[in-house]
């Protein structure tokens, strides 16, 4: 069966038009892309645009959802192995960045979305990435993972999410070659040890 066949014409329209905004927000900003831009860059009449999105606005924030890293990291840790916690993070943090490695187009978005919109955009990738995100968090929350039992699921989800993408946003910044190597040349593993054992002296990977 051809992508013809499983796509419909409108979605096939909606994935040119997402492209199309995508190459040029990156490319150029979104306060610099007109609906003209992304309507020609798309091969589109201005009016076909409008048939599927709102604005320029709502193509951003499909923008945001369907292009997350989350919608490709999230498959991949669901079945990671791993019969421990530890383990299990382990794992993930090597298989995410062996499928992410860099992932600098969506950096550049998020700098989109935090500097001109202030976070507007980020509670609907929220509702996209939370529903995805609890049945595989709350495989370690039962007793006996050697999670604290005071750590709620959400507060387990907004740590686990905030420190991969601390990697990101700061691989992006440190990718300079005078940037020094021992901050240059970090790995999500290490940024995964420090979600769980902290930077305490007494905090480690021997603690009980």
């Amino acid at each position: 069966m051809t992508p013809e066949e499983i796509f419909s014409k409108g979605e096939r329209t909606r994935a040119v038009i997402l492209d199309a905004a995508y190459d040029l927000f990156l490319n150029q900003g979104y306060s610099a892309t007109s609906m003209r831009q992304i309507a020609e860059r798309a091969g589109l009449a201005v009016g076909s645009i409008y048939n599927h999105f709102a604005g320029k606005d709502e193509i951003f924030q499909a923008l945001i959802i369907d292009k997350h890293p989350y919608l490709q990291i999230l498959p991949v840790l669901q079945e990671t192995p791993g019969k421990t916690t530890e383990e299990f993070i382990r794992n993930a943090s090597r298989l995410v960045q062996e499928k992410m490695g860099h992932h600098p187009d969506f950096i550049k978005l998020m700098f989109i979305e935090i500097v001109e919109f202030e976070g507007r955009h980020f509670p609907k990738v929220l509702e996209t990435i939370f529903p995805l995100a609890y049945p595989l968090i709350e495989r370690f929350t039962v007793p006996g993972s050697g999670v604290r039992q005071d750590m709620s699921t959400p507060k387990l989800i907004r740590a686990f999410i905030g420190s991969i993408m601390a990697f990101y946003l700061t691989d992006f910044l440190v990718g300079d070659a005078s940037v020094p190597p021992g901050i240059r040349d970090m790995r999500l593993d290490d940024f995964m040890e420090i979600f769980m054992y902290g930077i305490l002296e007494g905090r480690s990977q021997n603690s009980e």
